[in-house]
C-alpha cells in the first residue's frame, strides 16, 4: 500500500513541453491501491482476508450466466441502441412495481456500463463546469474526482454520528445561501457508513432542491441490501430527480460493469447522445446477462443472508476487538469504524493491520480528506467463515489493546 495519494505531484512531464492534463490531476482511488498490495501478499503465499474492496464474494447468479451462455452460441452480440436492450429496461421497470409499488416508465431508463458511467453521463448532462454539487462526506470517493477532472467544485456537507452520517435540510440550506448550488447528490444506504436516509429527511432534501432548482441526484446502488428496513427510492418523492442504480452489488456482478439511470423524461434525449458518443452502448453481453439475472432472486437473496449474518457477526466481535464505535450498518455491506483510540494515521494503521494480520482494509481518507485519518472501513461482504476468522485475527492484534 502506498502513501502517494496522486495529488497534485507536479512532476508528470514527459518532456518539455508535454504533461498531463490539469483535469487527470485526481488522487487515486485508494482502496484499489489496498487491492494491490493485498493481491501481492497473497502472490508470496499470505493468506488475506478481503475486507477492503465493496463486492460480493459470489458470482453472478447462475441464471444470469445461463443467459449469456445462450446468447453466446444464438446470437452476434453486437452493439445493442444505446439506451439499451428493450427487453432489459423494461424489466428494470417492472422492478420498481414489484420493490417499490411505482411505476417507472422504461423510456426513463438508460442502461450504462455500471455506475461509474451513469455518474459521468449524468453529470455531463447536468452540469456545466464550474457547477457547485454538494457531496456528504464521508462519502464514496469517486464522485469528487469524477466532478473535479469534469471542472465542477464540491463543496462538502461534513456528517456525523448527530445526523446519522446524513445531511439535514438545515446543512443544505446554509451551504446554498452561502453560495447557491447547483446540485446535491445522496447515497442511501451510503458508502461507506452503511446509514440510510428517513423518507421524510429524502423527501424535505429532494423538496428544497425542486424549490431552488438545483439537481438532486440518487446514489441507489446498495438497495436490496437492507437489513432492518427497506429503502427508499427518490423516485417516490419526485420524477425529477436523477436516480443512478447497478447490477453490482445486489445482483453480485461488479466485474460485468453494467448499470442504468433514471431520468426524467426532458433529460432522456441528452443522455442518450452523450451515451453514443462516448460508449455506443453498454456491452451487450453484459446486458444479457443482467436481465438473466433478475431470475435468480432467490440465489440472490441467499447471498442478502449470508450479508446479514455477517453483519451480525462483526457487530457483536469487533466491540470486543476494541472497535465499538460504529456507524450505523442500515445497508450495504460496511462497517464504518472511528479507530482515534488507536492510531491518527488511518493509512498507516491499515497497511500495519494487512502486513500483520492479514486484513485488508480501507482507510477513511478514501472517503473524507478532513477527517479519514480517524477512520477505517471494514467490508462485510465475504464469506462467513473469512468474517470470523477476520474478527479472530482483529481481537488478538497487539495494536488493538489499550
Amino acid at each position: 500500500m502506498t502513501d502517494d495519494l496522486g495529488r497534485k505531484s507536479g512532476s508528470g512531464r514527459v518532456r518539455a513541453g508535454r504533461a498531463p492534463s490539469e483535469r487527470s490531476d485526481v488522487a487515486s482511488f485508494i482502496v484499489m491501491d489496498v487491492m494491490r498490495a493485498a493481491a501481492e501478499l497473497e502472490r508470496q503465499g499470505r493468506s488475506i482476508i478481503h475486507m477492503e474492496v465493496g463486492q460480493p464474494g459470489t458470482p453472478a447468479p447462475e441464471t444470469a450466466r445461463a443467459a449469456v451462455r445462450a446468447a453466446l452460441d444464438s446470437e452476434t452480440l453486437g452493439y445493442t441502441a444505446a439506451l439499451g436492450i428493450d427487453a432489459l429496461r423494461a424489466r428494470i421497470a417492472a422492478s420498481y412495481r414489484e420493490r417499490y409499488a411505482i411505476t417507472v416508465d422504461k423510456s426513463r431508463i438508460v442502461v450504462c456500463s455500471g455506475s461509474s458511467a451513469a455518474f459521468l453521463l449524468a453529470f455531463l448532462a447536468v452540469f456545466d463546469a464550474g457547477a457547485r454539487v454538494a457531496l456528504p462526506s464521508p462519502g464514496y470517493p469517486c464522485y469528487r474526482h469524477i466532478l473535479s477532472a469534469l471542472g465542477c467544485r464540491t463543496p462538502l456537507i461534513e456528517t456525523g454520528p448527530e445526523s446519522r452520517w446524513m445531511p439535514t435540510p438545515d446543512d443544505l440550506t446554509a451551504l446554498h445561501e452561502r453560495e447557491p448550488l447547483d446540485g446535491l447528490l445522496i447515497a442511501s444506504p451510503a458508502n461507506p457508513t452503511g446509514t440510510m436516509i428517513e423518507p421524510d429527511r429524502l423527501a424535505a432534501l429532494i423538496g428544497f432542491a425542486d424549490a431552488n432548482g438545483l439537481w438532486f441526484i440518487s446514489d441507489e446502488i446498495y438497495h436490496g441490501l437492507t437489513y432492518d428496513a427497506p429503502a427508499t427510492t427518490a423516485l417516490s418523492v419526485s420524477d425529477e430527480v436523477i436516480v443512478i442504480n447497478s447490477f453490482s452489488k445486489y445482483h453480485a456482478m461488479t466485474g460485468w460493469r453494467i448499470g442504468w439511470l433514471v431520468v426524467p423524461p426532458a433529460l432522456v434525449r441528452t443522455v442518450e447522445r452523450l451515451q453514443q458518443n462516448f460508449f455506443i452502448s453498454a456491452p451487450a453481453a453484459s446486458q444479457v446477462a443482467a436481465l438473466g439475472s433478475f431470475d435468480g432472486v432467490d440465489e440472490l437473496e441467499r447471498n442478502r443472508e449470508t450479508y446479514a449474518r455477517n453483519r451480525a457477526l462483526l457487530l457483536d466481535a469487533l466491540p470486543g476487538a476494541g472497535l465499538s464505535a460504529l456507524a450505523p450498518a442500515d445497508g450495504a455491506f460496511y462497517l464504518y469504524a472511528d479507530v482515534s483510540a488507536f492510531t491518527e494515521d488511518a493509512l498507516g494503521f491499515a497497511r500495519a493491520m494487512l502486513e500483520e494480520i492479514g486484513v485488508a482494509v480501507t482507510p477513511g481518507l478514501d472517503f473524507d480528506e478532513a477527517r479519514g485519518n480517524r477512520y477505517l472501513r471494514f467490508s462485510y461482504a465475504g464469506t462467513e467463515s473469512d468474517m470470523a476468522e477476520a474478527a479472530r485475527r482483529l481481537k488478538g492484534w497487539p495494536r488493538l489493546k489499550r
